[in-house]
């Protein structure tokens, strides 16, 4: 899940809350969506092997 911050960057989130806050994980910070989107990947990758 990428959200757009207000310093215009972007930022990579985790799809479940975290149980222990409540809140989305945060999985990296990236000048570009297409950045944040390559690093969504391969998280999903790593996630499945």
């Amino acid at each position: 899940m990428i959200r757009k911050l207000k310093s215009g960057e972007y930022r990579l989130y985790s799809r479940k809350t975290d149980p222990k806050t409540g809140k989305r994980r945060n999985l990296g910070t990236f000048d570009t969506r297409e950045a944040a989107e390559k690093h969504e990947r391969e998280v999903q990758y790593f996630k499945r092997h």
